[in-house]
């Protein structure tokens, strides 16, 4: 997934997609900024970190679920490995066990799509 490319995220074995508008953060810059300086995210936003299994709120200005995916046996599926919903400024994530990535979402996102760890969720292009 290149920088710049947008994602649509939904749970396999639902409807309904968990976010329709999710930003890759590919290059070390996008990586370092994440959503520092943003006001907040939208309903359907995101932003997905690969490779990522850890994550600070350092300069956020606003609250996030963090949902860290892990590789799945299916290669097109990702694992939810864990959910953390995080208060900007103060949180931070040590590297979470089985995380190949996180996904940064509205806070209570992941609560609103009854969204747990064993889920399943794929990445598509948007």
């Amino acid at each position: 997934m290149s920088q710049g490319a947008r994602l649509i995220v939904r749970v396999v074995g639902r409807d309904a997609a968990l976010a329709t508008r999710v930003e890759v953060a590919g290059s070390i810059w996008a990586r370092f900024r994440g959503l520092m300086g943003r006001a907040g995210l939208g309903p359907g936003e995101g932003m997905w970190f690969p490779g990522d299994s850890s994550i600070h709120m350092f300069f956020m200005r606003f609250p996030i679920d963090a949902v860290f995916l892990g590789r799945d046996a299916d290669a097109a599926a990702w694992r939810v490995v864990a959910i953390r919903t995080l208060r900007p400024w103060l949180d931070v994530v040590l590297p979470v066990r089985g995380a190949h990535g996180c996904l940064e979402l509205p806070a209570g996102t992941a609560a609103a799509a009854s969204l747990a760890a064993g889920d399943r969720v794929t990445l598509e292009a948007g």
